[in-house]
């Protein structure tokens, strides 16, 4: 069983180092993130076909989700979108709102989800289904701290990713940064959205504080993100001014001035 074992894990390996000696040399397929920033430092764009993470601390992870489904949106387009959640995510964080997710863009009937037990069972199911070119995205979110998710499990991932051309994107809630085989790591929060401007809306945009601490083809970077819902794409945020009151029209400037003046006195 020792001699198995071995047999597999230098297979493995070799994989690994072709995937790993290639890696630059070929050409990566990109989807842009119409974020005009981020995509420079990106090269283009998302690389497909890849494994990406993204972290973010508990109180956060509602940001963290908004972020991965954003970018899963823009990947998978019209494809399905696997969901693999651990039990204790839900628990923590809440299940997946059908509604939310078509708010954000994403076609409800094409969101697969798949409740796990543990972060085991999670990262075999993740696996099973990055082998289905049929997909367009698989999301693995797994709260907390895990051994399970070692450097030897991104590497599979990687792997089966390449092997089929499906993008795999890893969301880490409340859990910290470790060696692995991600094309790029995000650690995301939630920034300030500005305020809606239809008067029957009382939200603003999603926007996010994206920091690329990773990127193994480039700089990496920090920018605030906008998500536009209807087009699907990220942008810079647009900016908005301030309400300011307007001097009135029977009183001169310097009038309204001495005025102030008087009453701060």
């Amino acid at each position: 069983m020792d001699g198995a074992r071995t047999s597999t894990l230098a297979s493995l390996r070799g994989s690994i180092e072709r995937l790993e000696a290639n890696g630059d040399a070929r050409a990566l397929n990109r989807v842009a993130l119409g974020h005009a920033g981020a995509d420079a430092m990106l090269r283009g764009g998302l690389a497909v076909a890849a494994l990406h993470e993204v972290f973010a601390e508990g109180h956060q992870s509602a940001a963290a989700t908004g972020f991965v489904a954003a970018m899963a949106g823009r990947i998978s387009r019209r494809k399905p979108l696997v969901w693999v959640r651990q039990d204790f995510a839900e628990v923590e964080s809440g299940a997946l709102s059908m509604s939310g997710l078509c708010e954000l863009g994403l076609d409800p009937r094409l969101v697969v989800t798949v409740r796990a037990a543990d972060a085991e069972s999670a990262l075999r199911a993740a696996a099973d289904a990055l082998v289905c070119d049929a997909v367009g995205t698989v999301v693995l979110e797994v709260w907390g701290e895990t051994r399970q998710l070692d450097l030897v499990a991104s590497r599979k991932l990687t792997l089966a990713a390449q092997a089929s051309g499906v993008t795999a994107l890893l969301l880490r809630v409340a859990a910290q940064p470790a060696p692995s085989t991600a094309e790029t790591r995000w650690i995301v929060r939630a920034a300030h959205s500005p305020p809606a401007v239809a008067p029957w809306s009382a939200w603003g945009a999603p926007v996010f504080d994206a920091h690329l601490i990773r990127n193994r083809h480039g700089p990496v970077g920090r920018w605030i993100m906008e998500w536009k819902c209807d087009e699907c794409l990220f942008r810079e945020p647009s900016a908005y001014p301030q309400p300011v009151a307007a001097t009135p029209a029977h009183r001169s400037h310097q009038a309204a001035i001495h005025s102030g003046q008087r009453r701060a006195g």
